[in-house]
């Protein structure tokens, strides 16, 4: 049985969402994710990890949003993006009709960091003005802690991108769209002030668009570090919102 709610007929989500005041909206991005992972990438991983927590603890799950501001990528063909106001109508618009559906608490399980302080800005209102609670995954970074002990490397040849950890996630999730064969070591250039904000291209960074080293990258270092997110994820809800988790 399915959570998703563009997976199931009208009348079960009639049924389900009578059922549960939790629902979980994953986003991602379509952007260049190194020269061996899909460009869709952000989304597989925001909407898989869904899926595990719901099977959790009986939450229903919005459909997957493919698209965020891409822009910094616009000079690798293929890159998809959309602007921060037309993301922030449709975050805006869509707790608007899961709330009047009676959805009060909302899991937002985010693929691409553009997204966070947007999400996050909707979210405040929800929870000032009525009383909703929210919270949100900042996927890729909140994995790093988790990765201790399951991946060969550290920091930005782990967790840069296209990396060993999100490769490892991505041959978790859908190893029919990875292409080991061109996976990529790429060291990350050398930020001499990182307490001031700078922004270099990603062009200007490498080029085949991985940073870190995706070459490390394994599905059972994937399923490890999934695995311990969903648990994390599960003890937040349940330890913070009274939410039954199954065993």
């Amino acid at each position: 049985m399915t959570n998703v709610i563009n997976e199931m007929p009208w009348s079960e989500f009639d049924k389900r969402r009578k059922e549960t005041d939790l629902v979980i909206i994953p986003t991602g991005a379509c952007e260049i994710y190194g020269t061996h992972l899909p460009m869709g990438s952000d989304a597989i991983a925001a909407d898989g990890v869904a899926r595990l927590v719901a099977e959790k603890c009986n939450a229903l799950i919005a459909p997957c949003f493919p698209l965020a501001d891409s822009s910094m990528l616009l000079a690798y063909p293929g890159t998809l993006t959309i602007t921060p106001k037309l993301f922030e109508m449709y975050i805006e618009e869509l707790m608007a009709q899961l709330y009047d559906y009676g959805f009060r608490k909302f899991l937002f399980i985010t693929g691409h960091a553009a997204s966070n302080s947007t999400i996050m800005y909707v979210a405040r209102k929800y929870q000032e003005q009525k009383g909703c609670k929210w919270a949100q995954v900042d996927w890729w970074r909140f994995v790093q802690p988790l990765g201790k002990g399951i991946f060969d490397t550290e920091g930005r040849m782990c967790h840069g991108h296209a990396a060993e950890a999100g490769t490892s996630v991505i041959l978790y999730f859908r190893p029919d769209l990875v292409d080991m064969s061109k996976a990529t070591k790429i060291e990350p250039n050398v930020v001499n002030y990182p307490d001031i904000m700078t922004f270099v291209p990603m062009q200007d960074k490498t080029p085949s668009a991985t940073v870190g080293d995706a070459t490390l990258g394994t599905a059972e270092k994937g399923k490890a570090v999934v695995e311990a997110a969903v648990a994390r994820i599960c003890s937040f809800l349940k330890d913070e919102w009274a939410v039954d988790i199954k065993a």
